[in-house]
């Protein structure tokens, strides 16, 4: 889906679907009250989520913490929805055998890192994970999942769009209202330049962390001409990365977050890209949804985190690493 203009900043829109909002909000709290007792896993859960719909950054952020566990010597196992694949799972992602179509693309991304499992059925997931050796469970989304207690529950923030325009789907991007969320948060950590004010939003709420997503270096691109195009939540992060880089953007195309792309599409880019003499590049999350056969004439470019705080996994993670 794109994500609707009015959702982004504050304006009459937004406040003339306010009451439907309530439709959702009623959804959730059924969700919540149908679910009985949160389930309690043997080893520590630590999951990583959002207060909006897309686009804050969750995916590198349990890619970055994971790393982290593993240089500690734990065997943590990763756990996603899959959204975009048609599997249920639980099913262990293989990179070398399933596709995006059939696990997501971001359970792809996160697989390269460490055992990454799908399922529609967090619990169930949980204990292949466990099954597979995982003493620690790390949760690519499902912060509004009540099935299972979660031994640390990380909130992801876009810098640049904070909780766009205040308002609860479809009103606006959020899954819940912010202080809801909130409340059940141990920390929060903010992406990129705080140009929304969302520090001063959260107050003392909770612990915050900052970091930045980087690029590693390429000088296959770096000062070169591109066209870039991405299908994420929003495509202007992407965007503005290339930038950093040294790139020249020349020309770019949006699509909506998670598009599964054609030949067709694909070609047209490539021929758009050679008339310009520049070269296409998209971003990781997009490249796993590209056809195989295109995959060789797109340059795709990786990212990672960088922390403000030197010591940031030390104190972000020393809850599970107590539980542990």
């Amino acid at each position: 889906m794109r994500a609707p203009d009015f959702w982004h900043t504050p304006g009459m829109m937004g406040k003339t679907l306010s009451p439907l909002s309530v439709l959702w909000r009623a959804g959730a709290a059924l969700r919540n009250f149908g679910a009985g007792r949160p389930w309690t896993a043997p080893v520590p859960i630590l999951c990583v989520g959002n207060l909006t719909a897309g686009g804050a950054g969750k995916t590198p952020l349990a890619i970055d913490l994971t790393r982290a566990l593993l240089t500690k010597g734990y065997k943590p196992n990763l756990l996603s929805r899959g959204y975009g694949g048609t599997l249920q799972g639980p099913v262990l992602v293989d990179p070398s055998n399933h596709r995006a179509s059939k696990v997501g693309d971001e359970p792809l991304l996160l697989a390269g890192t460490a055992p990454t499992w799908v399922s529609r059925d967090r619990i169930e997931g949980v204990k292949h994970a466990i099954e597979n050796g995982a003493n620690i469970v790390v949760m690519d989304d499902g912060f509004q999942n009540p099935a299972i207690a979660k031994t640390l529950s990380i909130l992801t923030i876009d810098g640049g769009y904070g909780f766009g325009n205040g308002q609860v789907i479809p009103a606006g991007p959020l899954r819940e209202p912010i202080a809801a969320g909130l409340d059940r948060c141990d920390a929060i950590v903010i992406l990129g330049e705080d140009q929304r004010g969302i520090a001063q939003q959260i107050d003392n709420t909770c612990p915050i962390y900052r970091a930045r997503i980087v690029a590693y270096p390429d000088s296959a691109l770096a000062g070169q001409q591109v066209v870039a195009f991405a299908g994420i939540a929003r495509p202007s992060k992407f965007y503005s990365t290339l930038l950093e880089m040294g790139c020249e953007i020349v020309g770019t195309q949006d699509f909506p977050d998670h598009h599964k792309f054609d030949p067709d599409e694909v070609i047209k880019i490539c021929d758009h890209a050679s008339q310009l003499g520049a070269i296409p590049v998209t971003t990781e999350k997009d490249y796993v949804r590209l056809p195989d056969e295109a995959r060789a004439l797109i340059k795709t470019i990786r990212i990672s985190l960088e922390w403000e705080d030197a010591n940031a996994h030390e104190r972000l993670l020393s809850k599970v690493l107590v539980n542990g």
